[in-house]
Order: structure tokens, then sequence, then C-alpha cells
């Protein structure tokens, strides 16, 4: 629970605008703060969802904690079961899906996705922002899922750019192409 009180207030405090007291006289104020309240909490959801997953081995193509997840694979997972959001399979039409955001390495979120050139070609990686300057993500074959620096020198020579899903609702799954 301290991870996700961690993460709530990481994320209320990287979206510059703080939550309304409910007895806020200006209501648009007030609508703002419970809008902001909404978004953290969906951001926390899926950074909590994406970290029971830690530990999972990779697999290549993999879909499944079962067998094992691929980068994309455990992105596409952890946005449907936490967010409702259904993404593309492959880490570059993730990229390029109509509907997500593109948001500056400056601008990032906690629950953005983050993307990273590690076969010699665009989109070729991704990963979740977890918030101060790191992210989870499946790596490579013969490891697991965890969390890593996008600090660290690889990471930022590779760094391709991120997107932003809308807020959705995780009882009316959107798919995006």
């Amino acid at each position: 629970m301290l991870i996700g009180s961690v993460l709530l207030a990481l994320s209320m405090s990287s979206t510059g605008v703080r939550a309304a007291p409910e007895d806020a006289a200006d209501p648009i104020l007030r609508f703002l703060g419970q809008q902001t309240q909404k978004a953290s909490e969906t951001a926390s959801d899926l950074i909590m969802s994406a970290m029971n997953f830690l530990g999972v081995r990779y697999r290549f193509g993999g879909t499944s904690e079962e067998t094992g997840f691929d980068c994309s694979g455990f992105t596409r997972h952890v946005f449907e079961n936490s967010v409702g959001l259904l993404l593309p399979r492959r880490a570059s039409e993730q990229a390029e899906a109509a509907g997500l955001l593109t948001v500056r390495k400056e601008d990032l979120k906690p629950g953005d996705l983050v993307f990273f050139n590690t076969m010699r070609r665009a989109f070729s990686h991704v990963g979740i922002y977890v918030g101060d300057g790191k992210f989870i993500h499946a790596p490579r074959t013969g490891s697991s899922i965890r969390v890593d620096d996008m600090n660290q020198s690889y990471w930022t020579n590779r760094f391709d750019g991120a997107r932003r899903a809308p807020q959705v609702n995780p009882d009316a799954p959107v798919v995006l192409r």
C-alpha cells in the first residue's frame, strides 16, 4: 500500500494542479481538482498493475504472465487489464496508434508509454513510465520484467519518444489501431 501512496503522490505532484478541497467555493476549481484526482488514481492503478508483474520472465512474442511477456505484450496486457485500453500488439504500432498523445520527455507522467530504439529501428522497445526517471518493462531474452532508470546512458541514447493514453474506463474497453 505504501508504493500506491507514493505513486499517487508522485502523479499528483507531476500534474502541476492540486486537488481543490470539496468545499471549494469555485465549482470550476472543484471540478478540475476532481478530474486531477481521477487521472492520478488511474495512473496509480496502472502502475500498481504493472508492478505486480515484476520478475515475470521475458519471452519473445509473449502475452501472458503464465508464458512470459515481451515488451509490447506486457504494455498491452497492463493497459487492457488496468484501464481498459487495448493497444496494438507491436511496439512500433503502439507508438503510431491513433488516439495516443505525443509527450515530450520533460513532460512525462506516470503511466505514459516510453519508446526506445534498441534494434536499430525506431520504436522497437516500449515500457511504462513510473516516475522519477524510471520505467518498467520486459527487457530481453534471459531477463524478467524490471524497473530501469531512463537516465542511464544506454536508455538516454536510445529514447525515441513517449505517448499518453486518454483517461479511459476499465469497464468500457477502448481499442486503438
